[in-house]
């Protein structure tokens, strides 16, 4: 076994909490599991912070990083922001300028482009099971993957596909309900390998590898 491996091997068991900007961005924690899985030969627990019950409400990124912190502590935290048409850098400056003086916070920025639902739009059949209906033959007009970046609304086209993936008749679709199926989704991706042609998820990577190496001392 070489030196990284052996490194990588004592690593204790550890948990990430994710903080996102909303609560159907807690569909993120199946990605970062996979990577996780992908640098870490370690075992893992994983959390997400669910702030909706304060009152009153958190405003601030820096208040919840904080509240975060403090009712889900753990070794790495991932900050979740969309990018809604800014700049990456701009987020992620916003979040490491909210983020607490103490060095002891080791944080990693999750930042898609538009939002998060992007990158749960490259998998057909992971679409079709989440709309029970993994058998069903209808085209589904899947945007290429080098596209995904550039879409100006992902949820909307998540949405659709969920309904048409359905096959259910006019009436019956006006009752079915995509949003809680967008977790599904991200459940059900067994390998996120494909978002590697991403620029935001390939930077997501780096930063968490640099943060991971850091940590092992490699």
């Amino acid at each position: 076994m070489d030196a990284v491996a052996h490194n990588r091997k004592a690593l204790r068991s550890f948990t990430f909490t994710l903080l996102s900007d909303g609560a159907s961005d807690r569909a993120l924690i199946p990605a970062l599991e996979w990577l996780l899985r992908e640098h870490l030969v370690s075992d893992f627990q994983s959390q997400w912070a669910d702030l909706r019950w304060r009152h009153p409400p958190l405003r601030g990124l820096a208040d919840r990083i904080e509240a975060a912190l403090t009712l889900y502590p753990c070794d790495l935290l991932f900050i979740h922001r969309d990018g809604e048409g800014e700049p990456r850098e701009r987020r992620v400056r916003e979040i490491r300028e909210s983020l607490p003086g103490s060095s002891a916070v080791t944080a990693v920025c999750v930042v898609p482009v538009r939002m998060q639902e992007a990158w749960l739009l490259f998998d057909e059949a992971a679409i079709r099971r989440a709309a029970d209906n993994p058998q069903g033959r209808m085209p589904l007009k899947i945007p290429a993957l080098e596209r995904l970046e550039e879409l100006p609304d992902p949820k909307k086209v998540l949405w659709s596909l969920l309904a048409e993936a359905s096959g259910l008749r006019p009436g019956r679709l006006r009752r079915f309900s995509p949003a809680p199926r967008i977790h599904r989704v991200a459940e059900l991706i067994r390998d996120f390998s494909p978002l590697r042609r991403l620029p935001a998820f390939q930077l997501l990577e780096d930063d968490l590898k640099t943060v991971l190496a850091e940590r092992d001392g490699l």
